[in-house]
C-alpha cells in the first residue's frame, strides 16, 4: 500500500474525527505529523517480533514551555502501512494506547519501547526529599522501576495486541525557567496531556489509529492523570491554558481509563489517610539517597506526637463529614456512608474489597500466609478486620501526609505557582502551618487535579469505562481513595473494574495480561 492509498483508507476516520468538533479548524502546520520522518524499530514480546515505525519528539504544543517534556513518541505497527492486521484491528480500528510516564508529579519525558522511563526517585506520592533528583546522579540515569512494577514495557505488550501507541511527555513540579519561574506548577501536567490527546485526534488520517478509541494509562501520580483524563474531558477550566501553549483545537475526552494506584482526590487524601490508620503513632518509610551513582535505601522510623494525633482526630471526623456529603453508592446501590466513630457501609465496602483480593488470590494457588487480620474457616478465607488490616500494613506518612505543615512534601511543590516553589493546597494546613507566610493554592488549581472534583462537574465528558487497581500493601494512600472515584465514576454512568491486587505495593503494570484482556473487551 503505497502513501497515498493509505491517505484514502483512513481518509473516513479523519473525517469523524474533525467533523466532531465545534467549529471548522484551519490546519495548524506546527501540529501537523511529519510522516515521511520516522525510524524502523522493533520489540519483541513473548517470542514474538513486531515491526514498528517510531516517530519520536514529536511537539505537540506550537508554543512549548518546555520543549522537552511537551513532546510525545508515537509507535505504529510497520503492518498497518502495508495493509495488514493484527487480530481483529487494523490502520482505521486500532485502539490508540495512551501511557503517562508520570511519577510524583515529576516532570516526565515519553515513555520509549523499553519502558516509561521513571524521573529519578521513586515515583509515588512520598516526600519531597525522596522525589528530588538525588545530586550525584549522573546525567541521563534512572533508578529501577517502582518495587513490584513490571519490567516488561505496557507500550510493547500494547503493540504486539495490534494497539497504536502514543507515549507523552509533560512537565512537572521542580521544573524551573533560567529566569526563576517555575514552569511545571498545578495545572500544567494535566493542561499538556489534554494538548497530546488533542494532537492526536487533529492528526487523525494522518497515521493508522482510532481517535475515538483512546485508552489512557499510569500509576501512581500518574495514575492520578490518567483518572484525570477520564473525568475531566473537554471541560472550560482548562482552555485558557490549552490557547497559551497552541494546542490544537478540538476534544480531549478519551475512551477509557487504566489507573494503578492513583494518588488523588488531594483536598481530602489527608482526611482520608487518618481515617484509615487512626491511633497509629509510628510510621515507616524509605529515605533514598545516592552513593556512588548507586541507589542507597534506608528505613526511617518516627512517631506521631500527642499534638499531631489531636490534629489526626480532627481530620478523621472532617473525613466523615466529607464522605457523606458525597452521597455515593456501592456496586450493590447502598450508601457508600460512614458513622461518627468511622464504621459504616464504606469501611464495609473496602474490607469486602479485601476479602475478595485475599478470595482471588487463594483461588489462584496463592498461600495467603497467616495474617492477623483475616478469619479463615476450613482453610477459607471467609473475613476481614478492616482495623488489624491498618495496624498490619502499618502507617508509611507523618502526619498530614500530603499538605505537610512546614511544606515538605511533594504535593506541596505540586502547587506553587510560577514565583513560589511551594504552597499549602487545602484550607487545614493552612491552618496550621509551621511556615509563616505560606501561600495558599486557590480552589480552582486544586480542582483542576483533582479527577473526584472534575468528575462531578456536569461539563465534564467522562470516560465510560475505568480500571482502578490498588495493592493491598499500599500505604501511600488510603484504600478509600481509589474506593471513592470509583463510586464517583460509577455515579457518572461509567462502568468501573475496581479490584485491590494481593500484597502489592505502591506499583503499576503488574498484570498486563489481565490490563489488555480487559481493553480488548471494551473496544471489541
Amino acid at each position: 500500500m503505497n502513501r497515498r492509498e493509505f491517505n484514502l483508507a483512513l481518509l473516513a476516520a479523519a473525517t469523524v474525527s474533525k467533523t466532531a468538533f465545534a467549529q471548522p479548524i484551519r490546519e495548524n502546520p506546527q501540529l501537523l505529523l511529519d510522516t515521511e520522518h520516522y525510524k524502523h524499530q522493533q520489540v519483541t514480546v513473548d517470542g514474538q517480533v513486531i515491526q514498528v515505525r517510531a516517530f519520536e519528539g514529536i511537539p505537540y504544543v506550537a508554543r512549548p514551555v518546555e520543549p522537552e517534556y511537551q513532546v510525545l513518541n508515537l509507535y505504529i505497527p510497520e503492518t498497518y502501512f502495508q495493509g495488514g492486521r493484527i487480530g481483529s484491528f487494523d490502520a482505521r480500528s486500532a485502539p490508540i494506547f495512551f501511557p503517562n510516564a508520570v511519577g510524583g508529579y515529576m516532570p516526565a519525558k515519553p515513555g520509549t519501547l523499553a519502558g516509561r522511563g521513571f524521573p529519578p526517585g521513586p515515583p509515588g506520592g512520598q516526600r519531597a526529599q525522596q522525589h528530588n533528583p538525588p545530586p550525584s546522579l549522573p546525567p541521563g540515569a534512572l533508578p529501577p522501576p517502582p518495587m513490584g512494577t513490571n519490567t516488561v514495557s505496557a507500550s510493547a505488550v500494547a503493540l504486539a495486541r495490534g494497539f497504536i501507541v502514543a507515549a507523552p511527555g509533560a512537565r512537572g513540579r521542580t521544573l524551573q525557567a533560567s529566569d526563576g519561574r517555575w514552569t511545571g506548577k498545578a495545572p500544567a501536567a494535566i493542561v499538556d496531556l489534554k494538548a497530546a490527546v488533542r494532537w492526536l485526534r487533529y492528526n487523525a488520517g494522518r497515521f493508522p489509529g482510532n481517535p475515538e478509541r483512546i485508552i489512557s494509562n499510569g500509576t501512581s501520580a500518574g495514575g492520578a492523570l490518567s483518572a484525570l483524563l477520564g473525568a475531566s474531558g473537554n471541560h472550560p477550566d482548562y482552555e485558557a491554558e490549552l490557547n497559551k501553549l497552541g494546542a490544537a483545537p478540538g476534544r480531549d475526552d478519551i475512551f477509557a481509563v487504566s489507573a494503578y494506584c492513583p494518588i488523588t482526590n488531594l483536598a481530602h487524601a489527608d482526611e482520608a489517610y487518618e481515617w484509615q490508620f487512626e491511633g497509629l503513632r509510628e510510621y515507616r518509610n524509605v529515605a533514598i539517597s545516592m552513593l556512588d551513582y548507586k541507589i542507597q535505601r534506608q528505613e526511617v522510623v518516627g512517631q506521631l506526637s500527642d499534638a499531631q494525633l489531636q490534629l489526626s482526630a480532627q481530620l478523621r471526623a472532617a473525613f466523615v463529614d466529607y464522605v457523606n456529603a458525597l452521597s455515593l453508592r456501592s456496586p450493590e446501590g447502598g450508601t457508600l456512608s460512614l458513622q461518627a466513630d468511622g464504621h459504616g457501609p464504606l469501611r464495609d465496602h473496602i474490607a469486602g474489597l479485601l476479602l475478595d483480593s485475599a478470595r482471588k488470590a487463594q483461588a489462584g494457588g496463592t498461600d495467603l500466609g497467616q495474617p492477623a487480620w483475616l478469619q479463615l474457616r476450613d482453610d477459607k478465607v471467609v473475613a476481614v478486620d478492616f482495623s488489624a488490616y491498618a495496624r498490619s500494613v502499618g502507617r508509611m506518612k507523618s502526619q498530614p501526609a500530603f499538605d505537610g505543615l512546614a511544606l515538605e512534601t511533594g504535593e506541596n511543590q505540586l502547587f506553587g505557582d510560577a514565583n513560589t516553589d511551594k504552597r499549602h493546597f487545602t484550607a487545614f494546613s493552612a491552618q496550621h502551618s509551621k511556615v509563616s507566610g505560606a501561600g495558599l493554592a486557590d480552589p480552582q488549581t486544586v480542582k483542576a487535579m483533582d479527577a473526584m472534583q472534575q468528575i462531578a462537574d456536569a461539563r465534564s465528558v467522562v470516560a465510560q469505562r475505568w480500571r482502578i487497581r490498588q495493592g493491598t500493601m499500599d500505604r501511600d494512600t488510603s484504600l478509600a481513595v481509589p474506593t471513592l472515584l470509583a463510586a464517583a465514576a460509577r455515579q457518572r454512568g461509567a462502568q468501573v473494574n475496581l479490584e485491590f491486587a494481593w500484597n502489592r505495593p505502591h506499583s503499576g503494570d503488574y498484570d498486563l495480561e489481565a490490563l489488555f484482556a480487559w481493553i480488548q473487551a471494551q473496544v471489541s
